[in-house]
């Protein structure tokens, strides 16, 4: 009788050590976790995937709710492929895709705050959430009334009829007064090198529009070039001028002409060349006496336009170029 007790008594604990056993491994609901592939969405037709992933596949479909907040506004900032995120059984993930909408209002960088809601079958951690910055392209950074998207001067006050760059005028960007010697220091392609001819000087004119008919190019002993009649330099335009010589090749679409005197004639030990109008008022001048005596390669505006001079290959952007006549220092188009 004892013995028939004591086994009575064995079975009915290994009965419950099983259903014990079976609801800590068949009962636990999967976790889930969200993902985007980005944390960055751009209002000009911007698209991100959104993804719910569970540590293993589902056994039944599960349709997962989520939670938006933010300060951008779902069908008027952007739109949702769903408004759940399905996971069919015996997959383990579901996305959804988020797509922005284009308008024209400044609004600055605006975020969407996505968070899952409750799920049956499921378990959501409670700091399940992703930001996402909705990044505006309408934005005018500096203010001058020129959105970003359009501004080629996006954080400096420009003029809107200048694609929002300031005015700077009519300025020289670059000086080639010392050509490297050989093929190297060729600056006007014609297939030679020449001291004088490959000397070069490059003008912009940010605007306005410029009639430079009867200026003059002088350096400290004589005028060495006196601009044809005609000789209109557009906004934005670039105008270089050579030694001398036969100048080959687009120089960047920059109105390009040699000195009518033969050459410009900058000396390396130093020199002062000098801009006038026809009335003969100075305009600009440049000076050489601070600058290198045999630099054999030009100086330039480092950035364009706007920096102080530099020897031309010391600039990265150069990638060893010893001048750029008529384009940046990259060899763009200015």
């Amino acid at each position: 009788m004892n013995l028939q007790f004591a086994l009575k008594q064995t079975l009915t604990s290994l009965g419950i050590a099983l259903v014990i056993f079976s609801c800590t491994t068949d009962d636990i609901a999967p976790s889930v976790s969200l993902t985007s592939d980005s944390s960055n969405l751009s209002e000009a037709n911007g698209i991100l995937t959104l993804t719910v992933s569970l540590n293993a596949a589902a056994t039944e479909q599960l349709l997962i709710p989520f939670i938006i907040s933010g300060t951008a506004t779902a069908n008027n900032d952007f739109t949702l492929s769903a408004n759940a995120i399905t996971i069919n059984p015996g997959n383990n993930s579901g996305n959804i895709t988020i797509t922005a909408l284009q308008d024209t209002d400044v609004e600055g960088e605006e975020t969407i705050l996505i968070s899952l809601g409750s799920v049956n079958n499921a378990l959501v951690l409670s700091n399940t959430q992703l930001t996402i910055a909705l990044q505006d392209d309408d934005s005018d950074s500096d203010g001058d009334g020129v959105l970003d998207a359009n501004d080629d001067c996006p954080n400096d006050v420009g003029d809107p009829s200048n694609n929002g760059c300031p005015f700077l005028g009519f300025l020289i960007n670059e000086v080639n007064y010392d050509p490297e010697a050989g093929l190297a220091g060729d600056a006007n392609g014609d297939g030679t090198r020449d001291a004088n001819e490959d000397e070069f000087i490059e003008f912009y004119n940010s605007g306005p529009e410029l009639d430079l008919s009867g200026y003059t190019i002088s350096d400290a002993s004589a005028v060495r070039h006196t601009f044809p009649a005609g000789t209109i330099i557009p906004v934005n335009g670039v105008l270089v001028v050579f030694g001398g010589g036969t100048p080959t090749g687009d120089f960047g679409g920059a109105l390009v002409q040699t000195a009518s005197e033969g050459q410009i004639n900058m000396s390396n030990g130093g020199d002062l060349v000098t801009l006038r109008d026809a009335s003969g008022a100075e305009v600009l001048t440049f000076d050489i006496n601070p600058l290198s005596g045999n630099p054999n390669e030009s100086y330039t505006r480092s950035p364009d336009l706007t920096g102080n001079f530099v020897q031309h290959a010391s600039v990265d952007a150069a990638n060893g170029a010893l001048f750029s006549p008529g384009t940046r220092l990259d060899g763009s188009s200015l």
